[in-house]
């Protein structure tokens, strides 16, 4: 029995590679293709396009990729229309899974979505589109089910799955063995993004940050996780003349967020998983001047970073475009090394993974896909 598995970006393809391989224990006679990145691959999923290939942010950046984007539609269709499987999980990127159900649908495939659209921080009026596309809705924040079942959508709170990816909480000095670092050297944590574009824009004044915080602390010890898919180069050249020797580590973000005193996350999944380390962090994003006032005008939100919108209130401090300057971030930054700020801080990355409810969301999204197949 086929099914078609579609995921973009790197969070994504972890979320369901961890579902596939929850079904392969389950049913041992389902197969899988579609599209994905590495972690879809390893669980032996015949890919037709790679997740990388929608890998864009910004409604001004995405224009030059909508030919390229139309192309791996159409790809998928044709590949859904030939093999015909018994069910879709399409997960995440939301405006292209929207459009690929809409043909699934039409081909009589049943679709399951996991991950839901930010319906809840702008564009409200897709949950009637999604309430006709998606047979059943998978989501990863706690307060999304009631908001879109009032709306019609057959959704579900599955739990979310970086509880389960993110290794337990210890001290800093277990994660400093563990990546092969100086138990007794501090660490800030760096983590400018996963994409190129996000690289470029965050990742020149983080450095210039670094510099001021190693001006205050000798000892510190910046370290950074590359992102699967790019090389080491691509954040080593920021570093250049800085005077700064930063580690960098393939992967293995959550660790190294676990090896820090403190992070400077780029506003993402990354935010989440710094949170369920148990780290004080300084949240920061830029993205395309017209694709902010673009969104500025369309999203409501208090906030914009995961652990603040869990919480319902500030927990860690938030700058994004003008407000992401170095001064600001060091300014933010201090406090959390020690004393009250850093206490206030802790208390409630404990009362977000609290929110998040227990483990298990992978196995959990399978049984839901496993209901539809059935």
């Amino acid at each position: 029995m086929d099914v078609l598995v579609v995921a973009g970006e790197a969070s994504g393809d972890q979320h369901a590679a961890d579902v596939v391989a929850a079904l392969k224990r389950k049913r041992g006679d389902l197969r899988f293709f579609g599209m994905g990145g590495p972690k879809l691959a390893a669980h032996g999923v015949e890919l037709v396009h790679g997740a990388h290939e929608l890998s864009v942010m910004g409604l001004v950046e995405v224009l030059p990729k909508v030919p390229r984007i139309w192309r791996v539609l159409r790809d998928l269709e044709a590949a859904a229309k030939q093999r015909g499987p018994a069910c879709a999980l399409l997960v995440d990127v939301p405006d292209f899974n929207l459009r690929l159900a809409k043909r699934l649908k039409r081909l009589g495939i049943p679709v399951v979505a996991y991950v839901a659209p930010m319906v809840w921080a702008w564009r409200e009026g897709r949950t009637k589109t999604i309430a006709r596309r998606y047979d059943r809705l998978l989501c990863i924040l706690p307060f999304e089910e009631q908001f879109l079942r009032e709306r019609g959508v057959n959704a579900v709170y599955v739990g979310n799955p970086v509880v389960d990816q993110v290794p337990p909480v210890a001290e800093p000095a277990h994660f400093r063995r563990a990546l092969g670092l100086d138990e007794r050297t501090p660490v800030l944590a760096v983590l400018p993004g996963s994409r190129r574009s996000e690289i470029a824009r965050i990742l020149p004044t983080l450095v210039k940050v670094c510099q001021q915080v190693k001006a205050r602390r000798p000892a510190l010890q910046p370290v950074l996780p590359v992102a699967p898919g790019l090389p080491n180069e691509l954040l080593a050249k920021h570093f250049e003349g800085s005077g700064l020797s930063p580690v960098l580590i393939a992967g293995r973000a959550a660790e190294v967020v676990g090896a820090s005193e403190v992070a400077l996350v780029a506003s993402g999944t990354a935010t989440l998983e710094a949170g369920l380390m148990r780290r004080p962090m300084v949240v920061v994003y830029r993205m395309n001047a017209l694709s902010y006032q673009v969104g500025k005008a369309l999203v409501r939100i208090p906030f914009f970073s995961l652990i603040n919108l869990l919480a319902g209130k500030r927990v860690v401090p938030e700058l994004l475009q003008a407000d992401f300057n170095v001064e600001r971030v060091v300014q933010e930054l201090e406090p959390l090394w020690d004393g009250p700020a850093r206490d206030s801080c802790l208390t409630g990355l404990d009362e977000v993974r609290a929110v998040l409810g227990s483990n298990g969301a992978a196995d959990r999204a399978a049984d839901e896909v496993l209901a539809v197949l059935a």
